[in-house]
Protein backbone atom coordinates (compact mmCIF):
# COMPACT_ATOMS: atom_id res chain seq x y z
CA UNK A 1 0.00 0.00 0.00
CA UNK A 2 0.84 3.75 -0.32
CA UNK A 3 0.69 6.22 2.55
CA UNK A 4 -0.01 9.63 1.82
CA UNK A 5 2.18 12.58 3.20
CA UNK A 6 2.71 16.47 2.60
CA UNK A 7 3.81 16.70 -0.45
CA UNK A 8 2.31 13.59 -1.91
CA UNK A 9 0.39 13.32 -4.68
CA UNK A 10 -2.66 12.42 -2.81
CA UNK A 11 -3.16 15.79 -1.43
CA UNK A 12 -5.65 17.36 0.96
CA UNK A 13 -7.18 19.13 -1.94
CA UNK A 14 -7.99 15.52 -3.63
CA UNK A 15 -8.90 14.52 -0.59
CA UNK A 16 -11.60 16.46 -0.18
CA UNK A 17 -13.22 16.63 -3.82
CA UNK A 18 -13.04 12.65 -3.81
CA UNK A 19 -14.74 12.37 -0.48
CA UNK A 20 -17.19 15.16 -1.29
CA UNK A 21 -17.54 13.55 -5.08
CA UNK A 22 -19.01 10.75 -2.87
CA UNK A 23 -20.27 12.40 0.65
CA UNK A 24 -21.87 15.50 -1.45
CA UNK A 25 -20.14 18.56 0.06
CA UNK A 26 -22.62 18.99 2.84
CA UNK A 27 -21.63 16.02 4.09
CA UNK A 28 -18.78 15.60 4.99
CA UNK A 29 -17.45 19.52 4.76
CA UNK A 30 -17.37 21.72 8.10
CA UNK A 31 -20.41 24.30 7.33
CA UNK A 32 -22.77 23.99 10.58
CA UNK A 33 -19.79 22.55 12.87
CA UNK A 34 -19.46 24.03 16.51
CA UNK A 35 -15.79 24.47 16.84
CA UNK A 36 -14.22 27.02 14.47
CA UNK A 37 -12.24 26.02 11.83
CA UNK A 38 -8.48 25.91 12.63
CA UNK A 39 -5.33 26.84 10.95
CA UNK A 40 -1.95 25.61 11.80
CA UNK A 41 1.49 26.80 11.47
CA UNK A 42 2.78 23.33 11.13
CA UNK A 43 1.46 19.94 9.90
CA UNK A 44 -0.93 18.55 12.61
CA UNK A 45 -0.65 15.41 11.95
CA UNK A 46 2.86 14.99 12.77
CA UNK A 47 2.08 11.39 15.19
CA UNK A 48 0.96 10.02 11.65
CA UNK A 49 -2.21 7.50 12.39
CA UNK A 50 -3.39 4.10 13.84
CA UNK A 51 -6.10 1.19 14.13
CA UNK A 52 -6.52 -1.70 16.42
CA UNK A 53 -8.59 -4.02 18.45
CA UNK A 54 -10.11 -5.60 15.37
CA UNK A 55 -13.30 -7.18 15.13
CA UNK A 56 -15.21 -8.59 13.22
CA UNK A 57 -17.49 -5.46 12.38
CA UNK A 58 -15.12 -3.14 13.02
CA UNK A 59 -12.14 -1.84 14.44
CA UNK A 60 -10.56 1.70 16.19
CA UNK A 61 -8.76 4.47 14.66
CA UNK A 62 -6.61 6.85 16.12
CA UNK A 63 -4.66 9.84 15.21
CA UNK A 64 -3.40 12.90 17.91
CA UNK A 65 -3.70 16.90 16.82
CA UNK A 66 0.25 17.75 17.41
CA UNK A 67 2.84 19.17 15.02
CA UNK A 68 6.39 17.95 15.47
CA UNK A 69 7.41 20.96 18.09
CA UNK A 70 4.15 20.25 19.86
CA UNK A 71 5.13 20.46 23.94
CA UNK A 72 2.74 18.58 26.35
CA UNK A 73 3.26 21.22 28.99
CA UNK A 74 1.97 23.91 26.63
CA UNK A 75 -0.63 22.11 24.78
CA UNK A 76 -2.88 24.87 22.86
CA UNK A 77 -6.45 24.77 25.50
CA UNK A 78 -9.00 24.90 22.25
CA UNK A 79 -10.48 21.65 20.91
CA UNK A 80 -10.14 20.67 17.50
CA UNK A 81 -13.03 18.96 14.95
CA UNK A 82 -11.25 16.37 13.28
CA UNK A 83 -13.52 14.62 10.09
CA UNK A 84 -12.58 11.18 9.13
CA UNK A 85 -13.66 8.87 6.61
CA UNK A 86 -13.61 5.06 6.26
CA UNK A 87 -13.21 3.48 2.17
CA UNK A 88 -13.09 0.11 0.64
CA UNK A 89 -10.02 1.49 -1.52
CA UNK A 90 -6.61 3.15 -1.20
CA UNK A 91 -7.87 6.22 -3.77
CA UNK A 92 -10.62 6.88 -0.38
CA UNK A 93 -13.61 6.73 -3.74
CA UNK A 94 -15.82 4.21 -2.28
CA UNK A 95 -16.58 5.63 1.11
CA UNK A 96 -18.46 3.33 3.63
CA UNK A 97 -18.64 5.74 6.43
CA UNK A 98 -17.87 9.35 7.38
CA UNK A 99 -17.51 11.06 10.48
CA UNK A 100 -16.40 13.45 12.96
CA UNK A 101 -14.94 13.52 16.23
CA UNK A 102 -13.45 16.29 19.00
CA UNK A 103 -9.68 15.86 19.85
CA UNK A 104 -9.93 17.42 23.12
CA UNK A 105 -7.30 19.38 24.83
CA UNK A 106 -8.12 17.50 27.93
CA UNK A 107 -6.75 14.45 26.19
CA UNK A 108 -3.77 16.11 24.26
CA UNK A 109 -6.18 16.56 21.05
CA UNK A 110 -6.19 12.59 20.34
CA UNK A 111 -8.77 11.01 18.64
CA UNK A 112 -10.52 7.73 18.92
CA UNK A 113 -13.01 6.35 16.44
CA UNK A 114 -14.94 3.17 17.24
CA UNK A 115 -16.88 1.42 14.28
CA UNK A 116 -18.36 -1.25 14.05
CA UNK A 117 -21.65 -2.51 11.29
CA UNK A 118 -18.63 -3.30 8.50
CA UNK A 119 -18.15 -6.69 6.77
CA UNK A 120 -16.32 -8.72 8.25
CA UNK A 121 -12.55 -10.04 6.66
CA UNK A 122 -11.85 -7.51 4.44
CA UNK A 123 -9.23 -4.51 4.22
CA UNK A 124 -10.53 -0.62 4.52
CA UNK A 125 -8.96 2.20 3.89
CA UNK A 126 -8.89 5.93 6.01
CA UNK A 127 -7.87 9.43 6.63
CA UNK A 128 -8.56 12.08 9.35
CA UNK A 129 -8.43 15.81 8.18
CA UNK A 130 -8.74 18.86 10.29
CA UNK A 131 -8.70 22.42 9.02
CA UNK A 132 -7.11 22.34 5.69
CA UNK A 133 -4.70 19.45 6.56
CA UNK A 134 -5.31 15.62 5.62
CA UNK A 135 -3.58 13.22 7.39
CA UNK A 136 -1.83 10.14 5.58
CA UNK A 137 -3.64 7.56 4.50
CA UNK A 138 -3.97 4.19 6.97
CA UNK A 139 -5.17 0.72 6.09
CA UNK A 140 -6.64 -1.40 8.19
CA UNK A 141 -9.15 -4.85 8.49
CA UNK A 142 -11.57 -5.92 10.16
CA UNK A 143 -11.65 -10.09 11.33
CA UNK A 144 -13.46 -13.24 10.23
CA UNK A 145 -16.52 -13.93 12.15
CA UNK A 146 -15.85 -16.27 15.26
CA UNK A 147 -16.37 -19.81 14.00
CA UNK A 148 -15.98 -18.90 9.95
CA UNK A 149 -13.87 -21.14 8.03
CA UNK A 150 -10.19 -19.64 7.81
CA UNK A 151 -7.12 -21.12 6.10
CA UNK A 152 -4.65 -18.20 7.07
CA UNK A 153 -3.93 -15.93 9.87
CA UNK A 154 0.00 -13.84 9.43
CA UNK A 155 1.27 -11.91 12.73
CA UNK A 156 4.42 -9.80 13.88
CA UNK A 157 5.42 -9.56 17.43
CA UNK A 158 6.93 -6.45 19.11
CA UNK A 159 8.03 -5.80 22.18
CA UNK A 160 10.98 -3.50 23.68
CA UNK A 161 11.69 -0.32 21.44
CA UNK A 162 14.31 2.01 23.04
CA UNK A 163 14.32 5.08 20.83
CA UNK A 164 18.03 5.44 21.95
CA UNK A 165 19.00 1.94 21.30
CA UNK A 166 18.78 2.22 17.41
CA UNK A 167 16.55 2.75 14.67
CA UNK A 168 13.36 1.14 13.85
CA UNK A 169 14.54 -0.45 10.69
CA UNK A 170 12.40 -3.79 11.71
CA UNK A 171 9.08 -2.16 11.45
CA UNK A 172 9.87 -1.22 7.72
CA UNK A 173 10.42 -4.97 6.51
CA UNK A 174 6.93 -5.61 8.66
CA UNK A 175 5.70 -3.83 5.79
CA UNK A 176 6.60 -6.19 3.11
CA UNK A 177 5.60 -9.25 5.06
CA UNK A 178 1.90 -9.32 3.91
CA UNK A 179 0.70 -9.66 7.82
CA UNK A 180 -3.21 -9.29 8.42
CA UNK A 181 -1.76 -7.75 12.13
CA UNK A 182 0.94 -6.31 14.67
CA UNK A 183 0.76 -7.79 18.09
CA UNK A 184 3.06 -5.53 20.91
CA UNK A 185 3.84 -6.90 24.10
CA UNK A 186 4.82 -3.60 25.74
CA UNK A 187 7.78 -1.85 26.39
CA UNK A 188 6.47 0.47 23.53
CA UNK A 189 8.65 3.63 25.43
CA UNK A 190 10.96 3.62 27.87
CA UNK A 191 11.04 6.08 30.71
CA UNK A 192 14.69 6.14 30.96
CA UNK A 193 18.05 6.43 29.61
CA UNK A 194 20.68 3.57 29.77
CA UNK A 195 23.51 2.23 27.31
CA UNK A 196 25.08 3.67 24.46
CA UNK A 197 22.72 6.41 22.38
CA UNK A 198 22.20 6.55 18.35
CA UNK A 199 19.66 9.41 19.03
CA UNK A 200 18.44 11.13 21.51
CA UNK A 201 15.06 11.00 23.55
CA UNK A 202 13.23 14.87 23.58
CA UNK A 203 14.38 15.76 26.78
CA UNK A 204 16.84 13.92 29.20
CA UNK A 205 16.07 12.07 32.38
CA UNK A 206 13.26 10.35 33.33
CA UNK A 207 9.87 10.87 32.57
CA UNK A 208 7.43 11.41 35.50
CA UNK A 209 4.54 13.90 35.04
CA UNK A 210 1.60 13.26 32.50
CA UNK A 211 3.20 15.80 30.74
CA UNK A 212 6.65 13.92 30.47
CA UNK A 213 4.81 10.64 29.53
CA UNK A 214 2.99 12.77 26.88
CA UNK A 215 5.91 14.35 25.09
CA UNK A 216 8.22 10.62 25.38
CA UNK A 217 5.10 8.82 23.29
CA UNK A 218 5.23 11.49 20.93
CA UNK A 219 8.75 11.41 20.60
CA UNK A 220 8.79 7.64 19.79
CA UNK A 221 5.84 8.27 17.68
CA UNK A 222 7.34 10.88 15.27
CA UNK A 223 9.61 8.04 13.76
CA UNK A 224 8.43 7.44 10.14
CA UNK A 225 9.09 3.46 10.08
CA UNK A 226 7.06 2.78 13.33
CA UNK A 227 4.27 5.59 11.57
CA UNK A 228 4.21 3.43 8.23
CA UNK A 229 3.81 0.27 10.07
CA UNK A 230 1.20 1.61 12.55
CA UNK A 231 -0.77 3.29 9.31
CA UNK A 232 -0.58 -0.28 7.39
CA UNK A 233 -1.71 -2.85 9.79
CA UNK A 234 -3.98 -3.31 12.67
CA UNK A 235 -2.43 -3.47 15.71
CA UNK A 236 -3.33 -5.39 19.22
CA UNK A 237 -1.66 -3.04 22.13
CA UNK A 238 -0.75 -4.33 25.90
CA UNK A 239 2.03 -2.45 27.76
CA UNK A 240 4.79 -3.97 30.47
CA UNK A 241 7.04 -2.32 32.64
CA UNK A 242 8.98 0.59 31.03
CA UNK A 243 5.42 2.67 30.15
CA UNK A 244 5.48 3.62 33.32
CA UNK A 245 8.86 2.20 35.46
CA UNK A 246 11.39 -0.68 35.07
CA UNK A 247 10.18 -3.84 37.00
CA UNK A 248 7.45 -2.20 39.50
CA UNK A 249 4.63 -4.72 40.31
CA UNK A 250 1.55 -3.42 40.61
CA UNK A 251 1.77 -0.62 42.93
CA UNK A 252 4.88 -1.11 44.34
CA UNK A 253 7.80 0.78 42.82
CA UNK A 254 11.07 -1.15 42.27
CA UNK A 255 13.23 1.94 43.85
CA UNK A 256 11.47 2.92 47.02
CA UNK A 257 9.03 5.43 45.53
CA UNK A 258 6.40 6.17 48.66
CA UNK A 259 3.35 4.41 47.21
CA UNK A 260 0.85 7.49 46.91
CA UNK A 261 3.24 9.11 44.81
CA UNK A 262 3.69 6.11 43.08
CA UNK A 263 0.18 5.72 42.45
CA UNK A 264 -0.22 9.63 40.49
CA UNK A 265 3.30 8.50 38.54
CA UNK A 266 1.50 5.35 37.51
CA UNK A 267 -1.91 7.04 36.52
CA UNK A 268 -0.38 9.47 34.51
CA UNK A 269 1.56 6.95 32.59
CA UNK A 270 -1.47 4.98 31.88
CA UNK A 271 -3.81 7.79 30.88
CA UNK A 272 -0.78 9.04 28.69
CA UNK A 273 -0.47 5.61 27.09
CA UNK A 274 -3.99 5.22 26.21
CA UNK A 275 -4.39 8.38 24.80
CA UNK A 276 -1.82 7.20 22.33
CA UNK A 277 -2.86 3.68 21.73
CA UNK A 278 -5.57 2.75 19.09
CA UNK A 279 -7.58 0.99 21.67
CA UNK A 280 -11.54 1.09 22.69
CA UNK A 281 -13.52 3.27 25.40
CA UNK A 282 -14.12 0.52 27.46
CA UNK A 283 -10.09 -0.33 27.54
CA UNK A 284 -9.11 2.61 27.92
CA UNK A 285 -11.80 3.60 31.01
CA UNK A 286 -11.49 0.01 33.14
CA UNK A 287 -7.71 0.09 32.20
CA UNK A 288 -8.25 -3.75 31.60
CA UNK A 289 -5.73 -5.00 29.39
CA UNK A 290 -6.40 -8.24 29.18
CA UNK A 291 -8.94 -9.27 26.34
CA UNK A 292 -9.30 -12.03 23.58
CA UNK A 293 -9.33 -11.57 19.71
CA UNK A 294 -11.40 -14.57 17.61
CA UNK A 295 -10.02 -15.34 13.94
CA UNK A 296 -13.03 -17.59 12.64
CA UNK A 297 -12.24 -20.82 13.31
CA UNK A 298 -8.30 -20.86 12.88
CA UNK A 299 -6.91 -18.94 16.08
CA UNK A 300 -8.25 -17.45 19.55
CA UNK A 301 -5.75 -14.43 21.12
CA UNK A 302 -5.89 -14.08 24.99
CA UNK A 303 -3.60 -10.80 25.67
CA UNK A 304 -2.70 -10.52 28.85
CA UNK A 305 -1.53 -8.28 31.56
CA UNK A 306 1.32 -8.68 33.33
CA UNK A 307 2.10 -5.76 34.88
CA UNK A 308 -0.88 -4.28 36.62
CA UNK A 309 -1.95 -6.85 38.99
CA UNK A 310 0.78 -9.01 39.94
CA UNK A 311 2.28 -9.66 43.32
CA UNK A 312 5.24 -7.95 44.41
CA UNK A 313 8.80 -9.45 43.81
CA UNK A 314 10.17 -12.08 46.30
CA UNK A 315 12.88 -11.60 48.08
CA UNK A 316 13.86 -8.57 45.73
CA UNK A 317 13.02 -5.37 45.38
CA UNK A 318 13.20 -5.73 41.29
CA UNK A 319 14.18 -8.32 39.11
CA UNK A 320 17.11 -9.50 40.70
CA UNK A 321 19.03 -12.79 40.31
CA UNK A 322 18.02 -15.05 42.99
CA UNK A 323 18.79 -18.45 44.79
CA UNK A 324 15.59 -19.46 43.97
CA UNK A 325 15.87 -22.56 47.05
CA UNK A 326 16.37 -20.16 49.63
CA UNK A 327 13.35 -17.76 49.04
CA UNK A 328 10.23 -19.56 50.42
CA UNK A 329 8.07 -16.93 49.61
CA UNK A 330 8.78 -17.33 45.88
CA UNK A 331 6.74 -20.76 45.52
CA UNK A 332 3.98 -19.51 47.58
CA UNK A 333 0.38 -20.43 45.75
CA UNK A 334 -1.21 -16.94 46.69
CA UNK A 335 1.62 -15.62 44.53
CA UNK A 336 0.50 -14.74 40.94
CA UNK A 337 1.69 -12.52 38.02
CA UNK A 338 -1.80 -12.07 36.62
CA UNK A 339 -3.88 -11.77 39.55
CA UNK A 340 -6.89 -14.24 40.67
CA UNK A 341 -9.60 -12.56 38.19
CA UNK A 342 -6.98 -12.77 35.13
CA UNK A 343 -6.30 -15.74 35.59
CA UNK A 344 -9.61 -17.38 36.16
CA UNK A 345 -10.83 -15.22 32.73
CA UNK A 346 -7.66 -16.74 30.94
CA UNK A 347 -8.81 -20.45 31.97
CA UNK A 348 -11.82 -20.03 31.57
CA UNK A 349 -11.07 -18.39 27.88
CA UNK A 350 -8.12 -21.70 27.03
CA UNK A 351 -11.59 -24.66 28.30
CA UNK A 352 -14.25 -22.91 26.65
CA UNK A 353 -12.52 -21.96 23.43
CA UNK A 354 -13.31 -24.20 19.89
CA UNK A 355 -10.82 -22.41 17.91
CA UNK A 356 -8.04 -24.41 16.01
CA UNK A 357 -5.39 -22.67 17.93
CA UNK A 358 -5.20 -21.43 21.27
CA UNK A 359 -2.51 -17.94 20.91
CA UNK A 360 -1.52 -16.82 24.60
CA UNK A 361 0.03 -13.38 24.12
CA UNK A 362 1.49 -11.77 26.70
CA UNK A 363 4.90 -9.70 28.35
CA UNK A 364 7.48 -11.94 28.92
CA UNK A 365 9.28 -15.99 28.69
CA UNK A 366 6.73 -18.28 30.66
CA UNK A 367 9.34 -21.31 30.52
CA UNK A 368 11.69 -21.59 33.22
CA UNK A 369 15.78 -20.37 32.50
CA UNK A 370 18.33 -21.25 35.12
CA UNK A 371 21.52 -19.18 35.28
CA UNK A 372 24.55 -19.76 36.98
CA UNK A 373 26.45 -16.91 38.95
CA UNK A 374 29.73 -16.41 39.00
CA UNK A 375 29.78 -19.22 41.50
CA UNK A 376 28.23 -21.43 39.14
CA UNK A 377 25.27 -22.03 41.50
CA UNK A 378 21.92 -21.42 39.98
CA UNK A 379 19.64 -19.00 39.79
CA UNK A 380 16.60 -17.61 38.74
CA UNK A 381 14.99 -13.63 37.54
CA UNK A 382 12.47 -12.64 39.71
CA UNK A 383 11.00 -10.09 37.51
CA UNK A 384 9.75 -13.15 34.99
CA UNK A 385 7.35 -16.12 35.24
CA UNK A 386 10.56 -17.48 37.33
CA UNK A 387 9.39 -15.22 39.96
CA UNK A 388 5.89 -16.47 40.21
CA UNK A 389 6.58 -20.34 39.64
CA UNK A 390 2.95 -21.41 41.09
CA UNK A 391 1.07 -19.37 38.56
CA UNK A 392 3.26 -20.71 35.69
CA UNK A 393 2.33 -24.16 37.40
CA UNK A 394 -1.24 -23.17 37.34
CA UNK A 395 -1.73 -22.07 33.73
CA UNK A 396 0.50 -25.23 32.21
CA UNK A 397 -1.81 -27.63 34.48
CA UNK A 398 -5.09 -26.68 33.16
CA UNK A 399 -3.86 -27.25 30.12
CA UNK A 400 -2.51 -30.59 30.58
CA UNK A 401 -5.51 -31.44 32.95
CA UNK A 402 -7.95 -30.09 30.33
CA UNK A 403 -5.83 -31.27 27.47
CA UNK A 404 -6.70 -27.73 25.60
CA UNK A 405 -4.98 -28.41 22.34
CA UNK A 406 -2.76 -26.30 20.42
CA UNK A 407 -1.23 -23.76 22.90
CA UNK A 408 1.34 -21.51 21.87
CA UNK A 409 2.51 -18.62 23.84
CA UNK A 410 4.24 -15.45 22.50
CA UNK A 411 6.25 -13.34 24.44
CA UNK A 412 8.98 -10.44 24.41
CA UNK A 413 10.49 -8.51 27.27
CA UNK A 414 13.73 -10.45 27.41
CA UNK A 415 16.06 -9.10 24.50
CA UNK A 416 16.37 -12.21 22.66
CA UNK A 417 14.75 -15.37 20.33
CA UNK A 418 13.05 -18.09 22.43
CA UNK A 419 11.76 -21.95 21.30
CA UNK A 420 10.80 -23.69 24.16
CA UNK A 421 8.35 -26.32 25.01
CA UNK A 422 6.43 -25.77 27.94
CA UNK A 423 6.16 -29.14 30.37
CA UNK A 424 3.40 -30.10 32.38
CA UNK A 425 6.45 -30.37 34.72
CA UNK A 426 9.54 -28.89 34.18
CA UNK A 427 11.78 -30.75 37.21
CA UNK A 428 10.83 -34.27 35.20
CA UNK A 429 13.02 -34.42 32.10
CA UNK A 430 10.28 -37.39 31.13
CA UNK A 431 7.52 -34.65 31.48
CA UNK A 432 4.66 -33.90 28.76
CA UNK A 433 5.06 -30.95 26.53
CA UNK A 434 1.27 -29.29 26.95
CA UNK A 435 2.27 -25.88 24.73
CA UNK A 436 4.54 -24.48 22.70
CA UNK A 437 6.40 -20.82 23.07
CA UNK A 438 8.10 -18.63 20.84
CA UNK A 439 9.62 -15.10 22.16
CA UNK A 440 10.65 -12.43 19.99
CA UNK A 441 13.54 -10.30 20.67
CA UNK A 442 13.72 -6.50 21.24
CA UNK A 443 12.73 -3.88 18.02
CA UNK A 444 15.88 -1.89 19.05
CA UNK A 445 16.61 -2.64 22.64
CA UNK A 446 19.81 -3.74 23.80
CA UNK A 447 20.68 -7.20 24.54
CA UNK A 448 21.98 -9.04 27.65
CA UNK A 449 24.96 -11.15 27.81
CA UNK A 450 24.29 -13.68 24.93
CA UNK A 451 27.52 -16.19 25.55
CA UNK A 452 26.13 -16.72 29.22
CA UNK A 453 22.52 -17.77 28.18
CA UNK A 454 24.38 -20.14 25.69
CA UNK A 455 26.14 -21.24 28.17
CA UNK A 456 23.49 -22.19 30.44
CA UNK A 457 21.53 -23.80 27.91
CA UNK A 458 22.51 -27.30 29.15
CA UNK A 459 20.28 -26.17 32.33
CA UNK A 460 17.17 -25.52 30.27
CA UNK A 461 16.64 -28.45 27.93
CA UNK A 462 13.16 -27.58 27.13
CA UNK A 463 14.82 -24.18 25.55
CA UNK A 464 14.92 -25.58 21.93
CA UNK A 465 16.71 -22.32 20.60
CA UNK A 466 17.99 -19.08 21.62
CA UNK A 467 19.74 -15.99 20.29
CA UNK A 468 20.06 -12.84 21.92
CA UNK A 469 22.68 -10.93 19.54
CA UNK A 470 20.25 -9.78 17.02
CA UNK A 471 17.35 -7.38 17.61
CA UNK A 472 14.44 -7.85 15.21
CA UNK A 473 10.79 -9.37 15.49
CA UNK A 474 9.06 -12.53 15.28
CA UNK A 475 7.16 -13.09 12.65
CA UNK A 476 4.30 -16.20 12.82
CA UNK A 477 2.30 -17.92 9.96
CA UNK A 478 -0.41 -19.73 10.91
CA UNK A 479 -2.01 -22.43 9.24
CA UNK A 480 -4.72 -25.07 10.09
CA UNK A 481 -2.49 -27.73 9.85
CA UNK A 482 0.74 -26.08 10.72
CA UNK A 483 1.87 -23.13 12.61
CA UNK A 484 5.78 -21.36 11.88
CA UNK A 485 7.36 -18.78 13.93
CA UNK A 486 10.54 -16.90 11.85
CA UNK A 487 12.87 -15.49 13.98
CA UNK A 488 13.43 -12.10 11.79
CA UNK A 489 16.71 -10.43 11.93
CA UNK A 490 18.11 -7.26 11.46
CA UNK A 491 21.62 -6.99 10.26
CA UNK A 492 22.19 -3.33 12.38
CA UNK A 493 19.42 -1.63 14.88
CA UNK A 494 21.72 1.54 14.64
CA UNK A 495 21.23 1.46 10.71
CA UNK A 496 17.65 2.86 9.78
CA UNK A 497 18.08 1.08 6.39
CA UNK A 498 19.58 -1.94 8.04
CA UNK A 499 18.57 -5.42 6.18
CA UNK A 500 16.87 -8.32 7.68
CA UNK A 501 16.91 -11.58 7.34
CA UNK A 502 15.10 -15.03 8.67
CA UNK A 503 17.66 -16.18 11.20
CA UNK A 504 15.49 -19.35 12.20
CA UNK A 505 12.29 -21.06 11.15
CA UNK A 506 10.42 -23.31 13.55
CA UNK A 507 7.07 -25.23 13.45
CA UNK A 508 4.11 -26.65 15.47
CA UNK A 509 2.39 -29.52 14.37
CA UNK A 510 -1.44 -29.50 14.92
CA UNK A 511 -2.26 -31.66 17.52
CA UNK A 512 1.53 -31.83 18.76
CA UNK A 513 2.76 -30.00 21.31
CA UNK A 514 6.75 -28.50 21.23
CA UNK A 515 8.85 -26.99 18.57
CA UNK A 516 10.06 -28.85 15.49
CA UNK A 517 13.28 -27.48 13.41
Amino acid sequence: MRHAARGDDWSRRQFILRAAATLGVAGFGLGGGLLARPRFDAYPFALGVASGDPAADGFVLWTRIATAQSDAAFLPLEDYEVEWIVAEDERLRRVVRSGRGVARASTAHALHVELDGLAPDRWYWYQFRCGDAASPVGRTRTLPVAGAPVARLRLALASCQHYEHGYYAAYRHMLGDDLDLVVHVGDYIYEGSWGPRVRRHEADGGVETLADYRNRHACYRRDADLQRAHAAYPWLVTWDDHEVSNDYAGLVSAYGEPAHAFAARRAAAYRAWCEHMPLRARTRATLRMYRRFAFGDLATLSLLDDRQYRAAHACADRGEMIDAAACTELGAPSRSVLGAPQERWLEDGLERGDAHWNVIAQQTLVAPFVSRDDDGEPRVWTDGWDGYPAARSRLLGHVAERRIPNVVTLGGDVHAFHACDLKADFADPDSATVATEFVGTSISSLGDDHAARVRDLDLNPHVRAYDGRWRGYLRCDIGRDAWRSDFVALDDATDPRSAARTLQAFHVESGRAGVQA
